[in-house]
């Protein structure tokens, strides 16, 4: 019987868990923090956005899509949804296909996850840190004041998004250990930062909006949804999804009003006139705004409100990300996600090189990655 260690106890950790131990291997987990799962506690902004229906690999990033979509037709959404209901609950997909537990909270799949991992009675070490990890026919893992053998050990630390839930980059450090490289790392599934005079007074200012992301005068991208604009650019749903694609120096162009047409547009702002022009059209401070810079032309001001320009100077980075842009290339491992310089090292989750658009998808392929390492340990 393996003794299997696995590194980190966020979603793929413990996923990857459940399933060794459930085929009755011996299972340690170690996890830096003093609770496992308190980064996917937080996941789809507190309600538990744990995959989606419109599953595949076209919603990744990677070295190597043929990998990701090998993966996911081992392991998919419905996949996902019948492992999470065998620990009990159940979980549902909004209208753009987007699932949650019925309940709407992130906290109760952490939960449902430690509840099953209890049930299993295997090893769980929390407030230690591995330090090191060498080889000599075992695997020895080293942490202060002590270390254990193992037979296979697998990395799922996650990236550097987030690092107040421990993810610090810290697993790319084990992984050079034995030759790995890591690629390039960004912060995505986070707020963008625009030039400041463009968004000044509009702080807190929320609309349903369409976004594109502008390169070179060609759309990158083109998502619907929330858009909130804060003191250094705009964050909110849509803004997410979108910074996935967008880098310094994109543009951005905002349509405000997606569902009204200019020809309405100039109807209504016919009927009246002055900085008021827009009460009940779009928030008053906005409004205003726009009517200032338009200096009061017609229709400048539909211009604006059909393509309200941002410039991309960057993001708030990794501590305000959601998900982190780069890892371990899957080049480097092969089809179950085994390390090709170290039989028997495997890893999961946000540390490999792939990263999904929001919407449940970089869960989805944490449960994932998790199920394909778990299989080919079993």
């Amino acid at each position: 019987m393996k003794n299997t260690v696995i590194i980190g106890g966020g979603a793929a950790g413990m996923a990857c868990a459940v399933h060794l131990s459930r085929a009755g291997h011996n299972v340690t987990v170690f996890e830096r923090g003093e609770r496992l799962g308190r980064k996917l506690s937080a996941t789809g902004n507190g309600q538990g956005n744990v995959t989606n229906l419109h599953m595949d690999e076209s919603a990744y990033f990677s070295d190597d899509q043929a990998k990701v979509k090998s993966a996911l037709s081992r392991f998919n959404e419905q996949d996902t949804m019948r492992f999470l209901g065998s620990m009990g609950g159940i979980f549902l997909p909004d209208a753009r296909g987007r699932v949650y537990p019925a309940g709407r909270q992130a906290s109760a799949v952490t939960d449902l996850f430690r509840r099953e991992l209890s049930r299993l009675n295997l090893r769980v070490c929390t407030g230690i840190q591995v330090q090191n990890i060498a080889f000599d026919g075992d695997f020895r893992i080293a942490w202060e004041n002590g270390h254990m053998d193992a037979d296979a050990v697998v990395l799922a630390a996650g990236g550097k998004a987030a690092p107040n839930f421990g993810t610090d980059g810290n697993g790319y450090l084990l992984a050079k250990q034995f030759g790995h490289t890591v690629t390039e790392l960004s912060p995505v599934l986070v707020q963008l930062k625009c030039d400041a005079e463009s968004v000044r007074g509009l702080k807190g200012i929320r609309m349903d909006a369409l976004l594109r992301v502008i390169r070179k005068n060609k759309i990158i991208t083109e998502v619907r949804g929330d858009v909130l604009f804060t003191e250094s650019g705009v964050s909110g749903d849509a803004v997410f999804r979108a910074s996935s694609y967008a880098v310094e120096g994109d543009r951005l162009e905002i349509d405000l009003l997606p569902d009204i047409g200019r020809e309405e547009l100039d109807s209504v702002l016919a009927k009246s006139a002055g900085e008021d022009c827009l009460l009940c059209v779009v928030p008053n401070g906005l409004g205003r705004m726009l009517y200032r810079r338009a200096e009061g032309n017609r229709q400048k001001l539909i211009d604006l409100l059909k393509n309200f320009p941002l410039t991309v100077k960057g993001t708030l980075g990794f501590a305000n990300a959601q998900a982190t842009r780069g890892g371990i290339p899957l080049a480097e491992v092969d089809e179950n996600f085994m390390s090709k310089k170290r039989a028997g090292l495997y890893f999961a989750g946000e540390i490999l090189n792939v990263d999904g658009v929001c919407g449940g998808y970089n869960l989805q392929w944490a449960f994932t990655s998790a199920y394909c390492v778990a299989e080919a340990i079993k």
